[in-house]
């Protein structure tokens, strides 16, 4: 059983929705005190009364893009005043449009990059006068497997800013690593969420098909990885990523059906 984080000061980013409310879920059932952040105020609303159902000693919810610096600042120093300071980062919120290379908007590239790579940065730095305060400072970065290990047609802006943010996660363990802050990052596979949706059915079903385990992941799949990276068992642990994926990167080739089950 991990040392339990009750009482701990916790900043989700994009903790509205998806993976991030699942993390945020899993925080609050373990008695942490809870920021969200997002861009809908009704949906933060509803997710820090939800928090708080769940168990949170503590949750809220602040407006903020991660894409600007003020809003960045402010989410950190909301956290800060309303908890007494703030022991863990989650840097999640990020989006996903598609585009093929030779097609792709300008702007669209440059939001990609301004919310997931920028925003992770902005997000952290922001937080880091407060989170090195703490006797349990830990950082997690919700990257992806696409782009640090694999590609896909029509997201290399995406695959490249999360390639990206695993290189700032081994960078900022560095310099972290003198102040007792841990940093580390999660690599989600396939997770059903409320995008996945509006992919379609038969979307979904070509990607269960590379999953060796059968199935999709869930936003408690990922949440498990983080509980345990930001629990006091993993203090010794930085600049690493796990991949939570049911097994998805492991196969040479197409996968065999039944024959591998």
């Amino acid at each position: 059983m991990l040392t339990p984080i009750e009482g701990r000061a916790a900043l989700v980013t994009g903790g509205t929705k998806g993976i991030g409310r699942g993390i945020a879920l899993a925080f609050a059932r373990n008695g942490a005190k809870v920021m969200v952040t997002g861009r809908d105020p009704a949906a933060g609303a509803a997710c820090a009364a939800e928090l708080v159902a769940a168990g949170a000693s503590d949750a809220a919810f602040v407006a903020a893009d991660t894409a600007s610096r003020d809003d960045c600042v402010r989410a950190a120093d909301a956290t800060a005043a309303r908890f007494g300071g703030i022991d863990i980062v989650v840097a999640n919120a990020g989006i996903y449009p598609e585009s093929m290379i030779e097609s792709m908007p300008e702007d669209e590239l440059r939001r990609m990059i301004d919310v997931n790579l920028t925003g992770t940065i902005m997000s952290v730095q922001a937080c880091l006068p407060h989170v090195r305060r703490s006797d349990h400072g830990r950082v997690v970065v919700i990257s992806s497997i696409t782009g640090p290990i694999v590609g896909m047609e029509a997201n290399a802006h995406y695959a490249a800013s999360k390639a990206g943010q695993l290189g700032f996660v081994r960078s900022a363990a560095l310099e972290f690593a003198p102040m007792g802050i841990t940093v580390n990052a999660v690599l989600p596979g396939n997770v059903a969420t409320e995008g996945l949706d509006e992919l379609g059915r038969e979307y979904q079903q070509a990607m269960l098909s590379a999953i060796p385990q059968g199935r999709l992941g869930a936003p408690d799949d990922v949440a498990g990885a983080v509980l345990f990276l930001v629990s006091d068992e993993a203090s010794f642990i930085t600049g690493q990523s796990i991949i939570v994926d049911g097994g998805q990167v492991l196969p040479e080739g197409p996968l065999r059906g039944n024959a591998l089950r």
